[in-house]
């Protein structure tokens, strides 16, 4: 969503040139987090209905004490030019530049069962080694794999789960079954 991005660059800029770009970073994930976990808020967020004064006294309720005074402001700000229905795909937007800024890649491995320490600080290391900046690792779990693993990267994709490997025998003999007859 462009109107979100380029409110996400500005903040990111001016958080960076104020010196609290990690506070900001650490404010737009909670205000993510509450935006994806409460769809009552967003629909607040986006009702015509509520004037901008009573969006403004709710909004500082619900994040005062959370955030950071630079991040409130700017959703004063928001809710004074009536976006802030654009709130959390902003904060979305802020943590993907921000992650863009810092060169922090991340990476997704989901399995069937979740793995451990070792595990993952060994994936980490690998994923290290191909790319440059660091490596956040988000881990997921899809007891449909059966076991083994998927290590998503961008768009990059290992799929090195049980259940694909049993698609592709499936598939294997499927086709030399078909190319008998």
């Amino acid at each position: 969503m462009i109107v979100a991005t380029r409110y996400a660059k500005s903040l990111l800029q001016l958080a960076v040139e104020k010196g609290q770009l990690e506070k900001v970073y650490t404010d737009m994930l909670f205000v993510h987090g509450v935006c994806e976990n409460h769809k009552d808020f967003i629909n607040f967020l986006n009702s015509p209905i509520i004037n901008t004064d009573k969006k403004l006294a709710v909004l500082k309720e619900i994040f005062k004490g959370h955030i950071g005074e630079m991040s409130l402001n700017f959703f004063t700000i928001l809710a004074n030019k009536r976006r802030e229905m654009y709130m959390g795909e902003i904060a979305k937007s802020f943590v993907v530049q921000y992650k863009e800024y810092k060169n922090i890649l991340t990476a997704v491995i989901t399995s069937a069962r979740g793995i451990d320490a070792t595990v993952k600080t060994k994936i980490v290391e690998l994923v290290k080694q191909t790319t440059k900046g660091a490596v956040e690792l988000v881990e997921k779990v899809d007891k449909d794999l059966v076991g083994g693993f998927v290590l998503r990267i961008g768009d990059k994709q290992v799929d090195a789960s049980v259940s694909r490997k049993l698609n592709d025998l499936r598939k294997a003999f499927t086709e030399n079954f078909l190319s008998l007859n």
